[in-house]
């Protein structure tokens, strides 16, 4: 295609130039016609943001000028309309920020509440008549991952965990720029869903915090007394295999609509096998709502819990990435 970059004379494009058309727009088309002349969908179009110069305006002007005025002009209108209707790319990340908050306070009052209130429900021992123990903690785990997959994932990927962020980072399936604005929403949205926990615990007599709240250890904090090599290795493995079955079920190729349910009976899953070792973990954020609150020697274990499912995240990350690369349907 030929252009011309050295016309003095304004072109009727020029002469009529609307001034709210968005340059991340021009930049886009700039891009799509050098690509086979594809146009691609308003979505790609609004992800747009970066500024372009004032040549490959000029050059843009040209274009529809002299080849592709009818079919692009029509376009770009349309893309205006949803551009003046479309929030800003700021409100988006943002949504997206909050949609974790909520997603991650759900997760721990969710999972980490029945383990609190309900796990020993009426009391232990043979009192213990309707307590959900191991197997409805589990659940209870699952369950909240699997709702909220379905209720956020269209908004944020529903990571609700500093590791899963990590792994799909690794794993290509998510943008380093985002990854800080994550963790720090899904930190807070941890500790949140702790606050309001604590609220609930402490409306009895008998509770104490310091006795566990749910936090992970190992040592003499782990339910069966494991050391801290067995704890980091479990954590290590069993956040590897969650983020194995993550990136598999979210894959491009896969059935679509039932990665909330897979991930989510991975999870019940993965603490039906760990939570004698370390109480479960395989999420920091997690484990740093309940360490905050529980204090004394949960907080000096704390790295294990960010550590472990850090690096069993990246290992997955990279394995899938190797095993699967990130093809389209």
């Amino acid at each position: 295609m030929e252009v011309c970059f050295t016309c003095k004379e304004k072109t009727a494009w020029e002469q009529n130039e609307p001034e709210d058309i968005p340059r991340g727009i021009v930049k886009w088309y700039l891009e799509i016609l050098d690509d086979e002349g594809e146009i691609a969908g308003v979505a790609t179009i609004l992800a747009m943001s970066n500024r372009i110069s004032d040549n490959q305006l000029h050059i843009f002007k040209n274009l529809l000028n002299n080849y592709w005025y009818l079919l692009i002009e029509i376009q770009v209108q349309a893309v205006i309309l949803a551009v003046n209707f479309h929030p800003s790319q700021k409100q988006h990340r943002m949504k997206k920020l909050i949609a974790e908050f909520l997603g991650t306070a759900w997760l721990v009052l969710g999972g980490c509440g029945s383990a609190v209130l309900a796990a020993n429900f009426p009391g232990s021992g043979a009192e213990n008549s309707l307590g959900l123990g191991f197997l409805g903690v589990s659940f209870a785990f699952g369950l909240t991952v699997v709702t909220m997959a379905y209720a956020i994932g269209h908004i944020s990927g529903c990571h609700l965990n500093p590791a899963v962020s990590v792994g799909l980072w690794m794993g290509g399936r998510f943008d380093s720029k985002d990854l800080p604005g994550y963790i720090v929403a899904q930190v807070l949205g941890g500790i949140f869903g702790a606050t309001l926990l604590y609220l609930i615990a402490s409306g009895v007599d008998t509770f104490d915090a310091s006795k566990g709240f749910a936090s992970n250890g190992y040592g003499e904090l782990s339910p069966g007394g494991y050391s801290m090599t067995a704890a980091f290795v479990t954590e290590v493995v069993m956040t590897f295999f969650f983020l194995i079955v993550i990136l598999g079920s979210t894959h491009g190729k896969a059935s679509p609509g039932f990665a909330g349910l897979a991930i989510g009976l991975a999870l019940v899953l993965i603490h039906l096998i760990s939570i004698p070792v370390t109480n479960t973990s395989v999420n920091p954020a997690r484990s740093t709502s309940q360490a905050l609150f529980a204090g004394g020697a949960f907080l000096p274990q704390l790295w294990l819990f960010w550590v472990a499912p850090i690096i069993g995240a990246a290992l997955a990350g990279i394995t899938y990435k190797f095993l699967s690369p990130n093809d389209a349907k």
